[in-house]
């Protein structure tokens, strides 16, 4: 399947895989409103589609995404109320791929910076490759980064690391990026080429274990284990109850790889 709007391109595979593209090369894949508000809907659904085993999010013509597109903040942020729904948006689409159903894995070639670090590290995994450079500037453009965002990156990398990136506003290397965790797996050709590895190596392994897994650890790194404990258990009943389960013991006395479906 094909599809594209606002420069948001999405693909999706015969293996259940789904390729986001961010396609404004000329830009560096800068985000304009109107392509937040795209990444939010579009991880929304893919969330809930039962075709989709994992989420490839990457960006075209060698960058992932340079951040938000600062040209268009004179109509777009140029009021507080504007600035207020501009910030809505943005943090809308950052949490539909930190709450996303499904495995989702950004792929960092070239520049991940700003909103377009942010999103990265919204996703479960991130690879990158020789090339990839990441980095919050606010301290540069004299802003101040929203609770979301600044959780994201606290979560991924360390309060010592996360002042490091935030109070100096440079930008890191592939090396520095895999010593402070923003960046879990180097690709020895490209992002894209070690996320579609992992991603294959996904898809041979139960989507609802992996889903449950999700669950439950996003519910103890925010410590909403408690209020969660429903969601908890029926995962837990779900995949306890489920053909793959069954097909896995299954397997174990037959000696052969057992065939998930999500079923």
């Amino acid at each position: 399947m094909e599809d594209r709007a606002e420069d948001i391109a999405v693909h999706i595979d015969a293996d259940g895989v789904a390729t986001v593209t961010i396609d404004r090369a000329a830009k560096r894949n800068a985000l304009r409103l109107a392509m937040w508000r795209r990444l939010g809907s579009v991880f929304t659904a893919l969330g809930s589609r039962a075709d989709v085993r994992s989420i490839l999010l990457t960006g075209n013509g060698g960058h992932f995404c340079a951040g938000a597109d600062v040209s268009e903040f004179s109509t777009v942020r140029n009021t507080i109320e504007a600035g207020r729904n501009y910030e809505a948006a943005a943090e809308a689409a950052t949490l539909a791929i930190r709450d996303c159903a499904k495995p989702t894995i950004a792929a960092i070639s070239g520049f991940g910076l700003g909103g377009g670090c942010g999103i990265a590290l919204a996703c479960d995994i991130r690879a990158g490759d020789t090339t990839t450079r990441m980095g919050i500037p606010a301290a540069r453009l004299g802003n101040v980064y929203g609770t979301l965002d600044c959780d994201l990156l606290l979560r991924q990398v360390g309060l010592a690391s996360a002042k490091l990136v935030l109070f100096t506003g440079r930008h890191f290397d592939v090396d520095e990026c895999q010593r402070m965790g923003l960046v879990d797996v180097v690709g020895e050709a490209s992002a894209l080429d070690a996320a579609r590895v992992l991603a294959s190596n996904l898809g041979a392994n139960a989507p609802i274990s992996i889903k449950g897994a999700k669950i439950v650890l996003e519910a103890l790194q925010r410590g909403e284990t408690g209020r969660r404990q429903k969601e908890i258990s029926a995962v837990i009943d779900e995949a306890l109850s489920s053909a793959d389960y069954r097909d896995a013991a299954r397997s174990f006395v037959e000696k052969r790889k057992p065939v998930f479906t999500g079923r």
